[in-house]
C-alpha cells in the first residue's frame, strides 16, 4: 500500500485559503488523456473525472507484472472487512513497493489534484492510501460513500479526511458484459422522509482508464460477471487526504 504522510504542501499552481463556490456541473469530464489540459479543470466545478488512454500499453504492462510478483490478501482474509462489505465475493488487495509506488504517483499527481487538496483550510498533514486490488468473476463492492473509515481502526484513532478517491485499471482487456463498473451515484432529494439515489455516472474498467472523484460520494463497484472467465479486473485504487488542525 502507498501510505505517506507529508507535512508540507503538494506542489500546486493555484494557493487557496479555502474550497471555492464554484458552480458543480451535473456530467463527469470524459476525455481521452492527451485532449486533457489539468491546469484549466478543478474538482470543485467538475466532480468526477474520466480520463481514458491514461496508461501507454508499456506502463500497464509493467504495473500487472509488478502485480504478479506480490502477495495478496483475500476478503475472506480480512474479517473486519468483509464484515463491513458482506456478499461482495472474494476479491483481493496487495501492497505497492516502493518504485511502483514512486512511479504510479509521479503520474497521476497532476497539478489540479494538488490544487483541489491545498483549498481545504488549515491542514496538518497530507496522506496518501493506494493498493492493488484483483475482482475475479462473483466479486464486488456494495454501496458506500467513502466516509465510513472505522473498520481496522484503533478505538479513538483521528482518521484523516478522504478528499479525492481514485481507481485506474490495468488489466490487458475487458468486454463489456463482463460487469465491473464503477457506478457513482447523486442524491435526489428524499422520499417519505428517506434520501434517494440516481445513477449519474456508469464508468466502464476499461484498460488505461483513470477515474477520480471528490469525495463524499456514493457509489459502488458491479459484481463482475460468470462471462469474464478466469480474466482479473487489475486495478489500483484509494485516496488523497488530509488531516487537520
Amino acid at each position: 500500500m502507498i501510505d505517506k504522510r507529508e507535512g508540507r504542501s503538494l506542489p500546486s499552481e493555484n494557493q487557496r485559503g479555502g474550497p471555492p463556490t464554484a458552480r458543480r456541473r451535473d456530467h463527469p469530464v470524459r476525455t481521452r488523456f492527451q485532449n486533457f489540459d489539468p491546469r484549466t479543470f478543478s474538482f470543485h466545478r467538475d466532480p468526477v473525472l474520466v480520463l481514458e488512454e491514461f496508461w501507454s500499453p508499456d506502463e500497464m504492462a509493467y504495473f500487472r507484472e509488478a502485480m504478479s510478483r506480490q502477495k495478496w490478501t483475500a476478503l475472506s482474509e480480512m474479517p473486519e472487512v468483509a464484515r463491513s462489505f458482506p456478499n461482495c465475493g472474494n476479491w483481493a488487495k496487495a501492497q505497492i513497493n516502493a518504485p511502483e509506488a514512486s512511479m504510479f504517483l509521479n503520474r497521476v499527481t497532476l497539478p489540479c489534484i494538488a490544487d483541489y487538496i491545498e483549498s481545504f483550510p488549515n491542514i496538518k498533514q497530507r496522506h496518501l492510501g493506494f493498493c492493488y486490488y484483483s475482482y475475479a468473476a462473483g466479486d464486488c463492492l456494495p454501496m458506500h460513500d467513502d466516509t465510513d473509515q472505522g473498520y481496522g481502526a484503533a478505538p479513538g484513532a483521528s482518521l484523516p479526511a478522504r478528499r479525492l478517491a481514485l481507481a485506474t485499471y490495468f488489466h490487458q482487456t475487458w468486454e463489456p458484459d463482463w460487469g465491473g463498473e464503477l457506478l457513482i451515484y447523486e442524491p435526489k432529494g428524499s422520499r417519505q422522509g428517506e434520501r434517494t439515489l440516481e445513477l449519474s455516472h456508469c464508468i466502464m474498467p476499461q484498460p488505461g482508464t483513470l477515474a477520480i472523484f471528490a469525495v463524499p460520494r456514493f457509489h459502488r463497484v458491479a459484481r463482475v460477471d460468470t462471462l469474464a472467465g478466469t480474466n482479473r479486473r487489475l486495478s489500483i485504487a484509494g485516496w488523497f487526504m488530509t488531516e487537520h488542525w
